[in-house]
C-alpha cells in the first residue's frame, strides 16, 4: 500500500492537501480556504480546529522544499500520521469497491451459471442482498486493513523493493510460500468461525447464501509483518488474493481436473456452503487433509442437478 500510496500522493493528494490544508494554513487561513472554497465561517473554524504537524513550530512553516513535494506544499506533510491515516482510509474503500464490482460483476457476467438461480435454496433478489451486505461490511473491513497498511506506509513491515535483496531463489519462492502460509492461517480462522459462538455472531450472514454467486467475498494479509515480500508481488498478489475469494464463490462444479485434489477451487467451496462443515480452505487443499475436513467434489453433489430436476418434474 506504501507503493500506491507514494504514487497517488505524487499525482493528485499532494495538490489537494496543499489547496485544502495550505503550508501557511494557521497565518492566513481565510485567505486560502476563500481562494479554493467559497467563504464560510463553519469551514474556516473546521480547519481552524484541523491538527497541523509539527512542521508548525512558533507559528513559522517549515521550507516548502522540506515537505512533499515543494509545488504543492500542505501543513500536513506526506508522513503526518492523519494525514495518512485519511489517505489509507479513503484509498482502501475506493480500492475494495473497485476490486468487488470489477472482480465480481466479470465472474458472475461471464462465469457464474445464472441457471443456479432457478436453484430452490437460491433466495429471492439474491445478488442485491449480497452486494448489501458486502456494502455493510466494507467500512468495517477498512478499519481491520487500516493498521495494517499504516504499518507498512511507515516502514514496519518486512517489504523491499531490489529483486536481488534476498536473491532470486527466494524472491520465485515467496509467492507460494506466502499463499502456502495465508491458506494455513486462513484455514484455522475459517474454521474457527464455525464453533457456534464465533459463527452466530460473525460468519453466518455469509453463509446465508447456500448457493453464492461471486458477489460474497472479502479477504485481509498480515504476511509481510512477519517474511519478506518484494513490494510489486505484494501488491500483485494482494489483488490475486482478492480475485481467488470472488472466483470460488461462482457455484461451479465441475470436477475431474488434474489438480482438483490439490487446488482448492470453486467445486470444494460449493461444498463448503452446501454441508458448512467441510473444505475451510481458501487455495489449497492440503490444511483440510490434514485436519481432516475434505471433502472430494463429486458430479452428483452437483447443486445444478437440483435444479434440472426441478425443471423436470415442472416440465411433466
Amino acid at each position: 500500500m506504501d507503493f500506491v500510496l507514494d504514487l497517488c500522493d505524487t499525482y493528485f493528494l499532494d495538490a489537494v492537501y496543499a489547496k485544502i490544508i495550505p503550508l501557511d494554513a494557521t497565518r492566513s487561513l481565510n485567505a486560502s480556504v476563500t481562494a479554493v472554497l467559497p467563504a464560510s465561517s463553519q469551514w474556516s473554524k473546521i480547519m481552524s480546529d484541523l491538527p497541523l504537524s509539527s512542521i508548525m513550530v512558533d507559528d513559522t512553516p517549515a521550507s516548502p522544499s522540506s515537505i512533499s513535494h515543494p509545488i504543492y506544499a500542505s501543513a500536513w506533510p506526506r508522513d503526518y500520521i492523519p494525514r495518512q491515516v485519511l489517505s489509507l482510509s479513503v484509498l482502501t474503500l475506493i480500492g475494495i469497491h473497485l476490486l468487488y464490482f470489477i472482480f465480481a460483476g466479470l465472474s458472475y457476467r461471464y462465469i457464474f451459471n445464472h441457471e443456479m438461480r432457478k436453484h430452490p435454496r437460491f433466495l429471492p433478489q439474491q445478488e442485491k442482498l449480497e452486494i448489501q451486505s458486502s456494502l455493510r461490511a466494507f467500512p468495517m473491513i477498512t478499519l481491520l486493513t487500516l493498521p495494517w497498511f499504516l504499518g507498512e506506509v511507515r516502514g514496519y513491515s518486512k517489504l523491499y523493493d531490489g529483486a536481488d535483496s534476498y536473491g532470486y531463489l527466494y524472491l520465485f519462492a515467496s509467492a507460494p510460500f506466502f499463499l502456502l502460509f495465508t491458506d494455513y492461517c486462513i484455514y484455522w480462522v475459517h474454521r474457527w468461525l464455525h464453533i457456534p459462538f464465533f459463527y452466530k455472531a460473525l460468519h453466518k450472514p455469509h453463509h446465508k447464501w447456500i448457493i453464492p454467486t461471486p458477489w460474497a467475498a472479502c479477504r485481509i494479509i498480515f504476511f509481510v509483518f512477519i517474511f519478506p515480500l518484494h513490494r510489486l508481488l505484494y501488491l500483485g498478489l494482494f489483488v490475486f488474493v482478492n480475485f481467488w475469494s470472488i472466483f470460488i464463490h461462482d457455484s461451479d462444479m465441475i470436477t475431474g481436473h488434474p489438480l482438483e485434489k490439490v487446488i482448492n477451487g470453486p467445486a470444494h467451496h460449493t461444498l463448503h456452503h452446501l454441508y458448512f462443515t467441510c473444505n475451510y480452505g481458501q487455495y489449497f487443499t492440503w490444511a483440510d487433509r490434514a485436519g481432516s475436513s475434505y471433502r472430494q467434489p463429486e458430479s452428483s453433489l452437483d447443486p445444478m442437478l437440483e435444479v434440472k430436476a426441478l425443471q423436470k418434474s415442472k416440465a411433466e
